[in-house]
């Protein structure tokens, strides 16, 4: 018999770490080729691991709700035969095969002993529930029998951990979840499921107050990792944002005068998203120098231009989906690459490569009904259009029997731009030759 490394794969350029969510497959459970084995999160997707062999599942390396780096072992799987100087060429590169030994691996039992307990008991439910679910209804006092009566968007129905923060946020009147009083943490008792709440520190400079009708949110992973990339990236980049005004009008009346038809044809609604990221794929092709990155006092000049789309999710967290190779696409192209990738965002079945290698950011502030905002860039990038809602507005026109007055759609663009390689000529130009693109939109254009 031999025995199968089984490693947390590369899921991204960037991505180095990854939490287990759960394990599927239990210790002494059979394996097939392909079987997913485990559940994991980075902080932009939930992925599942399969399984490049099949045996049975002798070891499990790290503990739900822990966190492994790429290339970690994470499980041991039996096999029969084998050959113990290489993985079996049929293998997935991501299983190596060692000799079976005798000793057990260092530390497995603690992680094991680290599993979170639960105050509910769910022998007389007849539903499933992950026990990073059980751990989430314990510490937010959601009963069994409220638990049962939550509609789950996952396989067969399943509840997932964002449905039930979901029914938790909208129970509480739509307050971010978890939360606890400060009474409640105050007498908290030492269990091992309950939320870690740091004792308060004085700090030189500020002191945060609370009083008893306040509530401590803990930070969710994802928030927490996205709050450290944007402080990260205003320390990293001296922020500078060039704003610009686009009549866009023949483009409003171009998108209404073919969106029924379009949509019978393609089976896809049109949405102005894929119309702002043509106008910017032109303007980078324009003005190459934005689509750059650096690397300490060297400037890396992007080939391709793979352009990411800022989407909210259900959490009220953010994702960027990103489209490659966006010049390379027509306008139904991107129409559909845009609404599968916002379609499978909200419903977490994005892959780990689709969030990864975007050279620049689109964000629609104007979805949320704000006419211009100041993006944050995304790392290692050094630009962001945000783009505001469309508003009509009276604006003077010049014709040939002079300026008239006359209401048109109007919509601000706002660039944030990294000024240690990016100076304002750079960024004012780019912004207004989006905008050109926009305004100069070819009311009989064919689709």
């Amino acid at each position: 018999m031999a025995q199968y490394e089984l490693l947390l794969p590369k899921m991204g350029e960037s991505v180095a770490e990854a939490t287990v969510i759960k394990w599927v497959k239990q210790i002494g459970d059979s394996i097939d080729l392909d079987d997913t084995i485990l559940e994991i999160a980075t902080d932009k997707v939930d992925s599942e691991v399969p399984s490049p062999v099949a045996g049975k599942l002798l070891k499990q390396l790290f503990a739900e709700d822990t966190v492994a780096q790429v290339g970690d072992v994470i499980a041991i799987i039996e096999i029969e035969g084998g050959n113990n100087d290489k993985p079996s060429e049929t293998a997935s590169p991501i299983a190596t095969i060692v000799e079976e030994k005798s000793e057990t691996i260092p530390g497995v039992e603690q992680l094991q002993e680290k599993q979170v307990p639960i105050e509910n008991d769910f022998t007389n439910s007849d539903r499933f529930y992950s026990p990073l679910v059980k751990s989430i209804a314990a510490q937010e006092h959601v009963s069994i029998a409220e638990l049962d009566t939550i509609k789950g968007s996952g396989t067969d129905g399943r509840l997932n951990k964002d449905d039930l923060l979901n029914y938790i946020a909208k129970k509480g009147g739509g307050i971010d979840v978890p939360t606890k009083t400060v009474a409640q943490v105050q007498n908290v008792e030492n269990k091992t499921q309950s939320l870690p709440i740091a004792a308060p520190t004085v700090n030189k400079t500020s002191t945060t107050s609370v009083s008893g009708g306040d509530e401590i949110i803990e930070m969710d992973r994802m928030r927490k990792l996205i709050a450290d990339h944007m402080v990260m990236s205003k320390t990293t980049s001296p922020h500078v944002t060039s704003f610009v005004e686009a009549d866009v009008t023949n483009l409003v009346l171009w998108r209404n005068k073919v969106k029924n038809s379009f949509e019978k044809r393609e089976n896809e609604k049109i949405t102005f998203t894929p119309i702002f990221i043509e106008a910017v794929a032109k303007a980078i092709k324009d003005f190459p120098m934005i689509n750059i990155s650096v690397n300490g006092t060297q400037i890396i000049k992007k080939r391709d231009i793979n352009i990411g789309m800022a989407a909210a999710l259900p959490s009220g967290n953010l994702i960027v989906p990103v489209i490659k190779n966006a010049d390379q696409l027509n306008l139904v192209g991107l129409t559909k690459a845009v609404n599968d990738l916002a379609t499978r965002a909200k419903s977490s079945k994005l892959k780990p490569d689709e969030t990864q290698g975007g050279t620049f950011t689109l964000t629609n502030v104007g979805s949320f009904g704000n006419v211009m905002g100041t993006p944050i860039i995304n790392q290692p990038q050094v630009a962001i259009l945000a783009v505001g809602a469309i508003k009509k507005k009276p604006a003077v026109l010049e014709t040939e029997h002079g300026d008239v007055i006359a209401i048109r759609h109007m919509m601000f663009l706002s660039l944030s731009y990294d000024h240690r390689v990016v100076d304002g000529s750079l960024g004012g130009m780019f912004v207004r030759r989006v905008a050109d693109y926009l305004e100069n939109w070819d009311y009989n254009r064919e689709i």
